[in-house]
């Protein structure tokens, strides 16, 4: 993984040290909140409900087991004893004090990590495949990419206060891992044959995002040689930078401005401002690639037979057969193949069933996740956007000594792309943005529907949840989704269905007035049951509901809602007729 040099360490330093200065100013009094609060965005730190938070960047999600031994070290000395992994493959603390921020990003810069960008109206933290440099089905590497975009991006002076937040997606591989139409920028790698033998190109989409106006991105540009990526990106932003709506904060996407304009008016205009800065100074250069290519080289692979799933279930002969089903059910779910014969890719579930929140990991699990980096992956880690951790390099032999381990601190549950590996905001147990609470929602489902049999004899389908329009859990590409709606100062949850991430990616649809929090299970359940009635033989759940529409799932969802009525209006009517009120 990449190693900062002393640029990089310097910049960083650097940074801690302004910080540190702005909030002693901020407690002493000479500097006001007004004057402080984009600074401190910028550095990562909210302030939410209840404490500050503190998101930490984790660069395209890749991260070392030193690293994360660190991340535990704060989560214990300066949080509640966890750390929460997001949708933009970050960490987040929510229980800092403003006293103790400098400190911890001190701590950060001793292990080459930080905060920088991980807020504020400027371009966020790049998100990527969890799986780049292992995915079987990979075209291209994007590391390299990220890393440079990473440097390019990082403290650009011209795109530090945008209309907006920002986000980019890189993807390269055949399955799209990476939401990469739902981002302000979606970049697409591949290696095209007709271009120079085979030479690294990127199709660029933009205008995507969720939030109040969930769209999905359009292509603007085919087959950018990645060497022109600074100076086509900045023709971009400085673009949205001048027409992006800075009078309403809720249309100042990117995604509201190239819907305004239509995408090829707006690729026009990108080209035009691109024509002045194409060949200019601001390029990648071979020499830059090789410079930070180096650090993505092949691990210390062993020459090792492939192994089939038969094979590595036998290395359980010795356990009874109900150890043996249950880490058949682990294959299953978490591993994932890799590009080198003998090896796998491991997913550790951070979904418990109905225990903690969706992407929570404690200090405890942090501290022997990154012991287990060590001893079975090379001492690197990847965070996903859906809020789980990978162990990318694991030999397929040790699988199952490996899932013993985890099993011992709670994060091998075999739920991956299941009903409850659900995607979850924090919500309004935390965030003052948040119109309903996310987490006790996502506890009752998966309390609920805590048989494992009967998961996987649903197969795929992905359920997440948002505490509010901001659908920080992307609630919109959930095959069901559940978003909190604030009514009368009441918490209730719209249902929306047929949304879905990767390479069929759509945005779901509401179905109709929101519920009550106590009926959701009931509504998850009936859409469910109706999902079980009408699927054809290994029919996905996303499948069926193209199939067959939102009818026959939207009368399934109301069916409790219409007897509840029903009741209630009995029961008013009999008050009445005995002269009660309520």
């Amino acid at each position: 993984m990449y190693k900062y040099d002393a640029i990089d360490q310097t910049l960083v330093d650097q940074r801690v040290a302004q910080f540190r200065d702005q909030v002693a100013r901020r407690l002493d009094g000479s500097l006001a909140e007004e004057e402080f609060r984009p600074l401190r965005l910028q550095n990562g730190l909210y302030h939410q409900r209840h404490a500050y938070m503190l998101r930490v960047a984790i660069p395209y999600g890749l991260f070392s087991a030193k690293q994360l031994r660190t991340l535990a070290l704060i989560s214990e000395k300066y949080d509640r004893g966890y750390g929460h992994f997001t949708t933009r493959q970050n960490i987040q603390y929510n229980w800092v004090t403003l006293e103790d921020t400098p400190d911890i990003l001190a701590e950060l810069a001793k292990v080459e990590m930080h905060a920088i960008q991980t807020s504020g109206n400027c371009i966020r933290n790049i998100t990527s495949d969890a799986f780049a440099g292992v995915a079987a089905d990979e075209y291209v590497d994007t590391r390299p990419i990220c890393e440079l975009l990473r440097q390019w991006s990082t403290l650009h002076p011209e795109f530090a206060h945008l209309p907006r937040k920002f986000k980019f997606a890189v993807n390269g591989a055949k399955e799209d891992r990476t939401v990469l139409l739902c981002h302000d920028v979606g970049i697409e790698l591949k290696k095209n044959p007709n271009i120079n033998n085979g030479e690294l190109t990127a199709d660029i989409y933009a205008g995507g995002g969720m939030g109040r106006t969930p769209i999905l991105g359009s292509l603007i540009k085919q087959d950018l040689p990645w060497q022109l990526l600074p100076s086509y990106l900045t023709a971009l932003l400085r673009v949205y930078n001048r027409f992006g709506r800075r009078d309403n904060l809720y249309k100042a996407r990117i995604k509201i401005l190239v819907k305004a304009l239509g995408p090829e008016e707006f690729a026009r205009q990108v080209e035009g401002e691109w024509l002045h800065i194409k060949n200019g100074d601001d390029n990648f250069t071979q020499a830059e690639w090789n410079r930070v290519a180096k650090h993505f080289t092949k691990p210390a692979y062993k020459a090792l037979p492939a192994l089939t799933t038969e094979q590595v279930i036998a290395i359980a002969s010795d356990a009874d057969q109900a150890t043996q089903t249950a880490f058949a059910k682990w294959l299953k779910r978490n591993v994932k193949p890799h590009q080198v014969p003998g090896y796998a890719s491991v997913i550790l579930s951070l979904k418990p069933h109905g225990t903690v929140a969706p992407g929570d990991a404690t200090t405890a699990q942090m501290l022997a996740i990154a012991d287990l980096a060590d001893q079975y992956s090379f001492g690197e880690l990847r965070a996903t956007h859906e809020q789980n951790l990978v162990l990318a390099d694991v030999e397929q032999a040790k699988l199952y000594e490996l899932w013993q381990e985890a099993k011992k601190q709670k994060v091998a549950l075999p739920n991956v792309g299941l009903l409850t590996d659900i995607i979850a905001c924090p919500g309004g147990d935390f965030c003052s943005l948040a119109n309903a609470k996310s987490l006790p929602i996502a506890k009752a489902i998966q309390e609920r529907f805590d048989d494992l049999d009967y998961l996987f004899d649903l197969g795929d389908i992905s359920l997440n949840i948002s505490g509010c329009i901001n659908s920080c859990g992307h609630h919109h590409v959930g095959n069901i989704g559940v978003l909190g709606v604030d009514k009368d100062g009441e918490e209730w949850y719209q249902i929306t269905l047929g949304g879905e991430q990767g390479n069929n990616a759509a945005i779901g649809k509401v179905i109709g007035p929101s519920f009550y929090a106590d009926e959701i299970p009931d509504v998850i359940t009936n859409i469910i049951n109706t999902y079980i009635k009408e699927r054809t033989e290994d029919e996905s759940f996303i499948a069926s509901y193209r199939r067959i529409g939102v009818t026959p799932f939207k009368e399934a969802a109301y069916k409790n809602k219409k007897e509840y009525a029903k009741k209630s209006n009995a029961e008013a009517e009999s008050n009445t007729a005995t002269g009660v009120t309520s």
